[in-house]
């Protein structure tokens, strides 16, 4: 067993650490990580999921968690493979259907542009409906930093954004910045992603849009 300790590590280096302690492995075995919060722990949870492997956590105290993947020969197999496709869609993405332009949307505010808060937030709620209205619709939002609050309860955009998502764009929201603000109990639409999908969606974006 590869034990990692990312207590106090920030959004992505637990992900990072993990999964450069499975590519140790180099085969069967399982990895235990240690984490301080539970967005940690739902991002290293999804990220097993999607690389079949086992996956338990376990609240050991207020702040420590404890993450234990188990990776089977022919996981370790599936993950080698997978990880190549994975460096051959980046270097091609293919998140937005052929002939469609990859657009990301990037809000990192809970009100558009400077001066008057209430009329940068009436602002940003008008540019989110007037988005869910578009022919051709973004395919990813990324919600960070005070745009966390965005996706949340009392936010007056979530109907909008809920007929985005079921328009079929990719609604996500950092999960540092939900965990910072005390939010993770009250998101109301789409998923918590971390840094490293955060840099992953706008890198292999054709145009990105920051209202």
């Amino acid at each position: 067993m590869i034990k990692v300790n990312a207590i106090g590590d920030a959004c992505p280096i637990p992900v990072v650490k993990t999964k450069n302690a499975i590519r140790e492995l180099q085969g069967a075995g399982s990895v235990e990580t240690l984490v301080d919060n539970e967005i940690a722990v739902q991002n290293l949870t999804k990220m097993a999921v999607q690389k079949g492997f086992g996956v338990h956590s376990e609240k050991i105290s207020e702040n420590e968690y404890k993450i234990t993947m188990t990776v089977s020969a022919e996981a370790a197999q599936v993950a080698a493979n997978s990880a190549v496709a994975s460096v051959e869609e980046e270097n091609c993405p293919v998140t937005a259907p052929p002939g469609r332009k990859n657009t990301v949307v990037v809000i990192s505010s809970d009100q558009m542009g400077t001066g008057e808060e209430e009329l940068g937030k009436t602002l940003l709620k008008g540019f989110i409906y007037a988005l869910s209205q578009q022919d051709d619709l973004p395919t990813t939002i990324l919600f960070y930093n005070k745009g966390a609050f965005i996706t949340c309860e009392e936010s007056a955009s979530i109907e909008d954004l809920k007929s985005l998502e079921a328009q079929g764009v990719e609604i996500l929201t950092c999960g540092t910045c939900l965990n910072f603000y005390g939010l993770p109990e009250k998101l109301q639409v789409g998923e918590v992603t971390n840094m490293y999908v955060i840099v992953e969606k706008m890198t292999q974006a054709d145009l990105i849009v920051k209202p």
